[in-house]
């Protein structure tokens, strides 16, 4: 999910939900939400307090992200929210409505954090088994700090996103007129996530046991795709392993791995210590989420999931989320220029072939 500049964009907080999936039989096929519920309406934790931290300046020294105040919750937490926000927001209704959609669906919970351009978290609501220093698979969240990273190496002129892949790496001259933009705009023309989860040619995105720029060179040069490739910029395929080639890109112009480039670029300079990377999928039972996650339980791998193989707590991807709306700023220095962000935000696919 991109962020978009709106004003103070206080509704952007509330794109930073993370919801735990039901840990019942009976689930959708790769969702992990029941056809039906009779389960008693969740437990809950509430915070309402002003942000700890204000939007920084170039030359604030290192600190750590926006830190969370909410004590871990359990799930016999039975605290409900009893008073305005002090921040003089009144977010009881969202509250209510994230408490009865973790009802409605039987999830173990779900948070919720709100933030400000100026004041940073204005609000925080956790459910069930979710509490602030709960780390959790982001999917398909993964993808805004992926493209940052690819948005980074642009800013220190280490690559140019605009030009072909064919000009970083030998193996790019396979498919010579695809772009990195284009790959992180999910227009390449390569195959995305549908119609197969697991397209065959494309697999080793799956297996943690490959290597990152290994795994992003197969894909580029495999010729049994040949019949599903389309030409780039002229068709809108989400997801799938062209986002496994940026991240082989990544590495192959910055001389870096991955965790080194999130560490460097993230975890640095916005405090952001729970963030990191790894290829779950098969680790942890497939598509669905998992029961009881817990990244430290993964074995490492050299082939993280670019699209969706991020885990972060909600206070630190909220730390993102302000880095954002704060023109690429954390509190320990600079992120993304100006320019990095606001292309972050615009709409790529609709500017280069119409698309919607």
């Amino acid at each position: 999910m991109t962020p978009r500049t709106l004003g103070r964009c206080l509704a952007l907080g509330t794109i930073a939900l993370i919801a735990g999936c039901s840990s019942t039989d009976g689930t959708a096929p790769g969702t992990g939400l029941p056809a039906d519920s009779t389960d008693p309406a969740p437990e809950t934790t509430s915070a309402a307090r002003p942000s700890t931290s204000a939007p920084p300046s170039p030359t604030t020294p290192p600190t750590a992200g926006p830190a969370s105040t909410q004590p871990p919750t359990t799930a016999a937490d039975t605290t409900a929210p009893t008073s305005l926000p002090t921040s003089g927001r009144d977010f009881r209704d969202v509250d209510s409505t994230l408490r009865s959609l973790v009802e409605a669906n039987s999830l173990d919970g779900a948070g919720l954090v709100v933030v400000d351009r100026d004041e940073g978290i204005v609000h925080e609501e956790y459910v069930g088994e979710f509490a602030a220093d709960r780390v959790s698979l982001i999917a398909s969240s993964s993808k805004m700090i992926t493209a940052g990273v690819l948005l980074r190496l642009a800013d220190d002129g280490v690559i140019d996103l605009d030009a072909p892949v064919a000009d970083y790496v030998d193996w790019g001259a396979a498919n010579p007129d695809i772009t990195t933009a284009q790959l992180l705009s999910n227009s390449s023309g390569l195959v995305g996530l549908l119609p197969s989860l697991a397209y065959g040619p494309y697999l080793c995105q799956l297996l943690p046991d490959r290597e990152l720029e290994e795994c992003g060179a197969e894909i580029f040069r495999t010729p049994d795709d040949d019949g599903d490739v389309v030409a780039p910029d002229t068709e809108f395929r989400y997801g799938g392993a062209q986002w496994q080639v940026a991240g082989a890109v990544a590495e192959a112009v910055s001389g870096s791995t991955w965790a080194e480039l999130i560490e460097e670029i993230y975890v640095e300079p916005c405090g952001v210590d729970s963030l990191g990377y790894n290829n779950h999928l098969l680790q942890a039972g497939g598509f669905g989420y998992p029961e009881d996650f817990d990244p430290a339980e993964l074995a490492p791998t050299d082939n993280p999931q670019m699209e969706a193989g991020g885990y972060i707590t909600p206070p630190d991807y909220a730390a993102l989320l302000l880095m954002h709306l704060r023109g690429g700023m954390c509190d320990g220095g600079r992120v993304l220029s100006e320019e990095a962000v606001a292309r972050a935000h615009a709409d790529r696919v609709a500017t280069a072939y119409g698309a919607n």
